[in-house]
């Protein structure tokens, strides 16, 4: 998630702690929601030091642990120099407290998505992710400059009370979007075993899931996904999808199932969004050629979708490819 969402949630969080008596330490808990990300700053040195990487081990209970204990002595000095020593006072275990309430948001906030933490490194080196939400979420992006938007305009325009109730009101909003979130996951997830998907990808609605299943060896790649709600159940029937990985000369392309496999390949080598996600391939015959798009499940907002475009040449087999961002020939759900 993006650094203001981070301290957003983390504010939130301390201020449901502490409430409006212990800003101090709600400053402390939001600042402490947006450290583990500091870790950026040891870029060269996380090619020797893995666990020094983003997402690495500042992002572990220990990392959040250390950065608490350090915080609690430094960050009393950094708000009594910027806020007055009067704001700042008050007791180093609850300064503790409030860091490490915060920067566990911070994993927790980072953990709902397909990238993963290694909550207990380094003593563990498993990485552990809920597939619940999207790394980029339009909504929840939407929410964090609403809120950041709404708390600044209150700023010296209404009375205490009222600015305790939108912080309240906005905690609790948080609060009912991760439990819709979490709880989605889980019932997505029986379902998907039940089905025999592997995969769950998570939609900008949080009531929707993509289950999918994929299996890829040297010669093949198959897919199978639905869209599921989680109170309305399939949105639309199973989509599959087998293709080789075969890349033919230049041959006559016959059919559309031809054209996929032919195009495959190239595709994959155009987008790097592809190999990285799972991914789907749809053909439209137009004229002497078929129009492939190859897209990612994963990479998607608005109905648009990251991927590449294939033009394949029916009397040649000869192949054009290009990026695109583009809604696919038939919606998702």
């Amino acid at each position: 998630m993006d650094p203001f969402t981070h301290l957003l949630l983390a504010y939130l969080i301390t201020f449901g702690i502490f409430g409006p008596s212990g800003l101090q330490y709600v400053v402390a808990g939001a600042l402490a929601g947006a450290l583990p990300d500091a870790d950026v700053i040891f870029f060269p040195l996380s090619r020797w030091v893995p666990l020094l990487r983003h997402r690495g081990i500042s992002h572990s209970i220990l990392g959040v642990t250390v950065i608490a204990a350090l915080g609690t002595w430094l960050v009393p000095l950094a708000i009594g120099h910027f806020f007055g020593p009067g704001f700042a006072a008050g007791a180093p275990g609850y300064y503790f407290l409030a860091m490490e309430a915060g920067g566990l948001s911070h994993i927790l906030l980072d953990a709902l998505d397909h990238w993963s933490v290694p909550v207990f490194a380094p003593f563990s080196q498993v990485e552990y992710h809920f597939d619940a939400d999207r790394i980029v979420n339009v909504g929840a992006m939407t929410f964090t400059v609403v809120s950041y938007g709404l708390m600044l305009y209150e700023r010296g325009r209404v009375p205490l009370w009222f600015w305790e109730v939108t912080a309240w009101t906005l905690l609790a909003l948080a609060a009912t979007y991760f439990a819709v979130r979490l709880t989605g996951r889980w019932r997505a997830g029986r379902v998907a075993r039940r089905d025999g998907y592997t995969d769950l990808v998570p939609q900008a609605n949080p009531f929707i899931f993509l289950l999918v299943h994929e299996e890829l060896t040297p010669e093949r790649a198959e897919v199978r996904f639905a869209p599921y709600h989680l109170l309305r159940g399939y949105l639309k029937e199973p989509r599959t999808l087998s293709v080789s990985k075969g890349s033919p000369g230049p041959l006559p392309v016959r059919d559309a199932s031809e054209a996929l496999e032919r195009s495959y390949g190239p595709a994959l080598e155009q987008a790097w969004a592809l190999g990285e996600t799972h991914h789907f391939g749809e053909v439209v015959a137009s004229g002497t050629e078929y129009e492939v798009f190859w897209y990612s499940l994963e990479f998607s907002f608005f109905g648009r979708s990251a991927g590449a475009v294939a033009w394949v040449d029916a009397a040649t087999g000869k192949v054009r490819t290009r990026s695109v961002w583009r809604a696919p020939p038939r919606p998702f759900w």
